[in-house]
C-alpha cells in the first residue's frame, strides 16, 4: 500500500498538469472578449457568457467541420476494423504459401513513418481524381498493420471449438468469423475502433494536404488554417477548439466500458 501512494500521487499530479490547458481553454471560451487579454489573467471571469458558442455556430463554418469530420472518422474506423480484422482472422485461422513473409511485411510497415508515405500517396490519389474527395481523406488512411497485429493476437487466443461446431453445421469460414468470432471480439473491435475515431478525428496532416476545398475542411483543418478569420477572438478560437473536442469524450463516454475490457482482453496493458 505505501508503494502505492507515491505512484497514486504522481498520478494525479500528472492529471492535474494535463488538465490545466483544457480548464484554461474552457475558462477563456466562457469569458467575455474584453477579459481574454486582460493583465493580470484570472480564471474566474466577472461574467459568465456562451456569446463566443453562439458565435461558432451562426458564424463560422464550425458545423460544417464537425460534419466532415464524423463523415471522415465514422469511415475510416468502419471499413478500417473491416478490413484489419478480415486479414487478422485469415492469419490467425488459414494457412496458405508465404503466410509467415507476408505477415511480416505486415509488421514492418509499423516502422514506416507516415510522412515518408505522403508524396507517393498524394500522387495516387491524384492520378485516382480524389483530390477534395472524402475518398481522398479516406482511403490512404486505412493502412493499419498495428491493429491486425493486435486483432491476431485476440484472435489466436479465442477457442477454436465454438467455430469447429459451427463447422459441423455447415457454416462457411466467413459465417464463423461474422457469427462466431466477432460477437466474440467485441470488447476489443470497440477498443481499436476508439483510437481508430480519435485518430482518424484529430488527423491533420493528411487531410490539410489532400483538401483546398473550405467545404470538406475538417475540424483540425478549419481551425488550424482559417483560426486567422476571428482576428484576436480568443474566446471565439477556444470555443472552436472545445467544440471541435467534444464529440471524442462523448465517444469514449459511451465506450468506455468495453474500451477498458478490450485493452486487457487484447493485452495491450505494458
Amino acid at each position: 500500500m505505501r508503494t502505492r501512494l507515491p505512484l497514486s500521487l504522481l498520478g494525479v499530479a500528472v492529471a492535474i498538469l494535463w488538465l490545466i490547458p483544457l480548464a484554461w481553454a474552457i475558462d477563456t471560451s466562457i469569458k467575455p472578449e474584453g477579459e481574454t487579454t486582460r493583465v493580470p489573467v484570472t480564471w474566474i471571469p466577472d461574467v459568465f457568457t456562451l456569446d463566443a458558442y453562439r458565435d461558432v455556430f451562426t458564424a463560422s463554418d464550425v458545423p460544417l467541420w464537425l460534419l466532415n469530420s464524423l463523415v471522415v472518422a465514422t469511415g475510416v474506423t468502419v471499413l478500417t476494423l473491416a478490413a484489419a480484422s478480415l486479414a487478422a482472422y485469415g492469419f490467425s485461422r488459414l494457412d496458405f504459401p508465404g503466410k509467415n513473409w507476408l505477415f511480416a511485411l505486415i509488421l514492418a510497415g509499423i516502422m514506416v513513418p507516415p510522412q515518408a508515405l505522403i508524396v507517393p500517396l498524394f500522387h495516387q490519389m491524384q492520378s485516382l481524381g480524389l483530390i477534395d474527395t472524402y475518398w481522398g481523406i479516406i482511403l490512404p488512411q486505412l493502412a493499419a498493420p498495428v491493429i491486425v497485429f493486435i486483432l491476431k493476437k485476440f484472435f489466436d487466443g479465442l477457442p477454436r471449438e465454438y467455430e469447429q461446431a459451427a463447422a459441423l453445421d455447415g457454416a462457411s469460414r466467413l459465417r464463423m468469423f461474422w457469427s462466431v468470432v466477432l460477437p466474440m471480439s467485441r470488447p476489443v473491435l470497440a477498443a481499436v475502433g476508439v483510437f481508430t475515431f480519435v485518430g482518424a478525428w484529430n488527423n491533420f496532416l493528411w487531410p490539410f494536404i489532400v483538401i483546398s476545398d473550405p467545404d470538406l475542411m475538417t475540424v483540425p483543418v478549419g481551425l488550424g488554417t482559417v483560426q486567422s478569420s476571428y482576428g484576436l477572438r480568443y474566446a471565439e478560437v477556444m470555443a472552436s477548439a472545445v467544440i471541435g473536442g467534444l464529440p471524442l469524450v462523448v465517444v469514449y463516454a459511451f465506450l468506455q466500458r468495453h474500451v477498458i475490457r478490450g485493452v486487457g482482453d487484447a493485452g495491450l496493458k505494458g
